[in-house]
């Protein structure tokens, strides 16, 4: 069941475009992002500095779109940059950034 990390990635991304028991897929752009449950009944807590991904990344075109996101999140030390992360349900750190475009 991922029904917290469900919830939190639609309230930023939209409704997903797949959906299961267990998984869940949202599109972003060309991009797909892909959610599934662990099979560990006790999972111990994710911890960013080990091995493993450290932070999803996702850029905006507009300082408009970054701020729109801003407005739903709570924002850490860092949120006067042109970029917010926070951590979601099940602590992975989550980045907008203002990306340039060429």
């Amino acid at each position: 069941m991922i029904y917290p990390t469900e919830r939190f990635y639609t309230s930023l991304l939209g409704e997903p475009s797949h959906r299961t028991e267990d998984s869940v897929m949202y599109e972003v752009g060309a991009t797909r992002l892909f959610f599934s449950a662990c099979d560990v009944d006790r999972p111990r807590a994710y911890e960013k500095e080990q091995i493993g991904l450290n932070h999803l990344a996702f850029g905006v075109r507009t300082i408009g779109e970054l701020q729109a996101i801003r407005t739903q999140l709570v924002i850490d030390r860092y949120g006067e940059k042109e970029f917010v992360w926070l951590d979601d349900p099940d602590g992975m750190r989550v980045e907008f950034y203002l990306r340039e475009l060429a």
